[in-house]
């Protein structure tokens, strides 16, 4: 098991290595992932989801260029708990859909969202946060199993504007 340290300085590592080479979708430094971060006693979705009072993540670097509409940081998903609340942008959230929140994209833009050594999604902004520091995006269930981020629960992605609303 990796100590609280080394996975702090690999998830660092990552996201640094994410700055340089966020436009190019695929991992820079090989096919290797950052490790899971340890689980507390709650599920994965629980500690991942929007809105919790705990703070699951370790710390690590975003990065974004408001030039390009392009990223990087760490992406969560909603826990089972939120589905039919309303999000911020009035829809009820549903597990099923491609949708996500981040905190200042518009309501309908759709953004592109690559996992290193996993998937790309496409999901439509509907809903403000990750509201935990180094966190970019919250997906919804449905995009998460896509990319390939329900068992880690956290991970590192780069995401792209695809489409603005008019």
């Amino acid at each position: 098991m990796r100590t609280p340290t080394q996975l702090y300085g690999a998830l660092l590592i990552t996201a640094l290595l994410g700055a340089t080479g966020c436009a190019g979708g695929a991992s820079q430094s090989g096919s290797a992932t950052a490790p899971p971060e340890p689980q507390s006693s709650a599920p994965a979705a629980e500690t991942a989801a929007v809105a919790t009072s705990e703070s699951a993540s370790a710390p690590s670097a975003s990065t974004a260029s408001a030039e390009t509409g392009e990223e990087c940081g760490g992406a969560s998903y909603y826990a089972d708990k939120f589905i039919g609340r309303p999000t911020a942008s009035g829809e009820p959230y549903s597990a099923t859909r491609m949708t996500a929140a981040h905190r200042t994209l518009p309501f309908g833009a759709v953004v592109s969202v690559a996992m290193e050594g996993g998937g790309v999604v496409e999901v439509t902004i509907n809903d403000r946060g990750p509201f935990i520091e180094g966190r970019v995006i919250d997906l919804s269930r449905a995009a998460a199993d896509k990319i390939g981020l329900i068992q880690a629960g956290v991970a590192p992605v780069c995401i792209k504007v695809i489409e603005r609303p008019a």
